[in-house]
């Protein structure tokens, strides 16, 4: 591979090296200022009291801060169940509705689960095994289980501390109302005590006496309804309706309904008790938890002053999603208490986006976004398979076509079964230009997937039956496009045109997503899921890898062409320029917000930077590169930390959570998610673990070895080696060098682990692989022949003008066509 670097020149690294520190430490200043590069989609998250007055914080401006609050929580509720079967609950969504995103530490958030995101304003749940049946707490006794949702907590390394929300009601002199067992777990303290305490009642009948009296006397109520439940399993007969439904099987659409009913009957009858207070109450609705499946929640708020709207809060970002954590600072902001401080809650308050669609086009958007949620989820193993199954196939196709021997290898094992297919495969580096462009056209396919997966979700796919077809229609088409395009221009011509110009649709399209608030992103089958509660603005992991390798190669085009040109330092300029813009787009709070971002990206750009000033590479010199890009990414999250606390990003609170003491538990976290997706037993992990480990060890001493032995004859580069490919891009092996820093490193620092090389590898090898078979076609005519002319070779000098067609080459290289006399 020597011979394919850059000749070394005799550029001084020192003043490259201080001019990327500089450039890069001040523009990441300009970037995490308050306010300073936000999107329009973070506008919206600005201090409230700087907001416009169209968006509102829920109960901000009723002008009674005595007005009391009561939440009603039904665990399990969708959107999907309001209807005018349940005029009650329907009544409650006229006003401020979301989609409540209730994933807590289980795929599937059990009702405790759910109960304690209040209680604690952070990931908590019960200990593994089957959800338990919530029961009342006796007087004067704890919380039935709280000791294990004690000891789950410290095991999960989340910092979550159930009773918090308990204890900044007690600090404010907040009187509570707890009623149903689920009330309790969300208003006990830290011991596990809960203060008046009224048990829910007999089922259908509401508020007891006792309980109106409570709800009367307290500023907060919260009410357990009751919970929406899957048809049980005989061993799961726990409540009388389950029992019964044992002794008289019904269908599970029967078995809801009737749940449905029985709830309805609840909010009825406090709704109807709620009438009788003195003060019109802000009322909330939510589904808590998860009802056996996973799925988008209904949150509903009514009373007070704001405007009929879509909630959103700083943790989602996005229209119409709020976080079950949310649900504790959204409390304390209707109870107008100050904004919770605690590390250990990491929910934001909820706000209010007016829109205008009226109540029930609210109600069927946000069901829409459960459907469009529910419908992906399978897809997304299915779509990593079909992907890694592609690039392994390409892979497999260009190690056999480079060396003959494999080939031959190959064909005679199948002409023992197959001998058809054998014969074709015969045939296989005879007609090179048919067998070269079906690769190229295979490899930007491939290459195009990921960038096709947003883009269609600019279609409604999931309103198709079945979805998945759907999806795959229009995956499809515009892949379709994006390939023609990408053959279309006169870049066709060019090595690494093709290439470049996928690479560049990809990273455009992911700029102009996130600084439109990443809507592509959401529920596509490489974005993110709404149904895990991660982070939902910004670059995502996945959205990381597609930007930096797609970025890579753009400016890998563009310093080449400097390059051949003999103009290193403007080469290296811009290279410093482009990774410096990059990291800053990735990392900073009003628009990538990835904090594990920039350590990858600036170091792969600072060294291709040097390569592309001819600098030889050192311990010392790439330790200033790596020590400049730490600094930097240190720099944006103290400085979004130094914003309101309720427009922190998640790189504000981790640098809070490093100031708590957290540091370890989140590496610890980190590490614990990533040897889990290493040694999963998923099929899309071990497919992409599979795809990474055949590139390594399967492919890359065949493909060594062609690059550094002689061709043949016989090979898809007709006797020429591909080592020359090097002479025309001399950027492209620092390139890769700069691709493999980016990916290591990505890996090393989020909680991603394999599945950011397994995707980087996914995309960038299928436009290397691009890049080779337009080189390849390069060399012959349009028949794909290749003469291989003896002479001298001019070093360091790309050849010009090559392209698929018949076209002149220097003399004394390479003759191409049919016409040479010396054939």
């Amino acid at each position: 591979m020597s011979t394919l670097l850059p000749p070394r020149t005799r550029s001084h690294p020192a003043p490259l090296v201080l001019l990327f520190a500089v450039v890069t430490l001040g523009l990441a200043l300009v970037a995490a200022v308050p306010g300073g590069g936000q999107s329009a989609a973070a506008a919206s998250e600005q201090n409230t009291s700087e907001q416009d007055a169209e968006e509102q914080e829920p109960g901000s401006d009723d002008g009674d801060p005595d007005r009391p609050v009561v939440l009603i929580g039904v665990s399990g509720l969708a959107w999907e169940d309001i209807s005018e079967r349940t005029p009650a609950m329907q009544s409650l969504t006229e006003e401020t509705v979301a989609s409540l995103i209730v994933r807590s530490v289980r795929s599937s958030t059990c009702p405790a689960s759910g109960w304690l995101a209040i209680s604690a304003g952070n990931r908590a749940g019960d200990e593994p095994g089957r959800c338990r049946t919530l029961t009342d707490p006796q007087p004067g006794e704890q919380v039935p289980g709280w000791e294990d949702y004690l000891a789950s907590a410290e095991e999960l390394n989340y910092r979550a501390q159930p009773g918090l929300f308990a204890t900044l009601l007690a600090e404010d002199d907040v009187t509570t109302a707890a009623i149903g067992p689920g009330a309790a777990i969300a208003l006990a303290d830290p011991d596990g005590q809960v203060e008046n305490y009224q048990s829910r009642g007999m089922p259908g009948v509401g508020l007891t006496t006792q309980a109106l009296s409570a709800v009367r006397e307290a500023q907060l109520t919260v009410i357990d309804a009751g919970a929406l439940r899957p048809v049980p399993r005989p061993a799961q007969a726990q409540h009388t309706e389950e029992a019964e439904a044992l002794r008289n099987p019904i269908s599970d659409e029967r078995f809801r309904a009737d749940q449905l009913e029985l709830i309805e009957r609840r909010v009825a009858a406090i709704l109807g008790g709620i009438e009788q207070l003195e003060t019109e109450p802000v009322v909330i609705l939510a589904g808590v938890a998860d009802d056996g499946d996973s799925g988008l929640r209904v949150l509903a708020i009514t009373g007070g002053a704001t405007e009929p709207g879509l909630g959103i809060s700083s943790s989602s970002r996005q229209e119409g999603y709020v976080m079950a954590t949310d649900l504790l600072p959204t409390l304390l902001a209707l109870l107008d208490l100050p904004p919770v401080t605690d590390s250990g809650a990491i929910g934001a308050t909820m706000r209010v986006e007016p829109t205008d669609m009226d109540a029930a086009e609210r109600r069927e958007f946000l069901e829409g976004q459960d459907i469009r949620a529910q419908a992906v989820r399978p897809i997304v193993p299915t779509y990593y398979l079909i992907l890694v199954g592609l690039n392994l196939g390409l892979f497999a196709a260009l190690a056999i076509g480079l060396k003959r021997p494999a080939a031959e290898r190959f064909r005679q094992l199948l002409a023992r079964r197959f001998p058809s297919w054998s014969g074709r495969l015969s045939n296989f580096t005879t007609h090179r230009g048919r067998v070269l462009r079906g690769m190229r056209v295979a490899a930007l396919a491939i290459a195009s997937l990921p960038v096709a997966s947003y883009l269609a979700n600019l279609l409604p796919w999931w309103r198709n039956t079945p979805a998945a077809l759907g999806l795959a229609v229009y995956i499809a088409l515009i892949v379709a496009v994006i390939v023609a395009v990408a053959l279309a221009g006169p870049w066709r011509r060019h090595m690494l045109g093709p290439a470049t110009v996928v690479a560049g649709i990809t990273a455009l399209v992911l700029t102009v997503d996130i600084a439109t608030g990443a809507r592509l992103q959401l529920s596509s089958v490489m974005g993110v899921s709404t149904l895990v509660a991660g982070r939902m603005y910004g670059m995502n992991n996945t959205a990381f890898t597609l930007y930096t390798v797609s970025m890579l190669m753009v400016t890998i085009t563009l310093a080449n062409y400097l390059v051949l040109r003999n103009r290193r330092r403007l080469a290296a300029a811009l290279t410093m320029l482009i990774g410096i813009g990059a990291a800053i787009f990735d990392g900073a709070p009003g628009l990538g917000a990835d904090f594990g971002g920039p350590p990858a990206i600036l170091p792969a750009f600072g060294v291709l930077a040097l390569l592309a000033a001819g600098i030889r590479l050192t311990w010392l010199r790439v330790g200033l590169v790596l020590v400049i890009s730490a600094s930097a990414t240190v720099l944006i999250a103290f400085l979004d930390w130094l914003r309101p606390v309720e427009d922190h990003t998640h790189l504000g609170r981790f640098f809070q959570t490093v100031l708590d003491g957290g540091l370890l538990d989140v590496i610890a976290r980190n590490l614990g998610q990533n040897v889990s997706l290493l040694f999963g037993n998923t099929p899309m992990t071990l497919l992409a673990l599979a795809g990474v480990l055949t590139v390594v060890f399967v492919l890359a001493r065949p493909i060594r070895l062609v690059i550094t032995e002689p061709g043949t004859k016989d090979s898809l580069t007709g006797g020429t080696p591909i080592s020359k490919m090097g002479q025309e891009a001399p950027m492209l092996p620092p390139g890769i060098i700069a691709l493999g820093i980016a990916l290591g490193i990505g890996m090393a620092v989020n909680d991603s682990g394999i599945a950011i090389p397994a995707n980087g590898v996914a995309v960038g090898v299928p436009l290397l692989v691009a890049a080779c078979t337009t080189w390849m076609l390069s060399l012959g005519g349009r028949d794909g022949e290749v003469r291989v002319v003896p002479g001298p070779n001019s070093a360091g000098e790309a050849p010009s003008g090559l392209s698929d067609d018949h076209e002149e080459q220097p003399q004394g290289r390479l003759s191409l066509g049919t016409n040479d006399p010396r054939r």
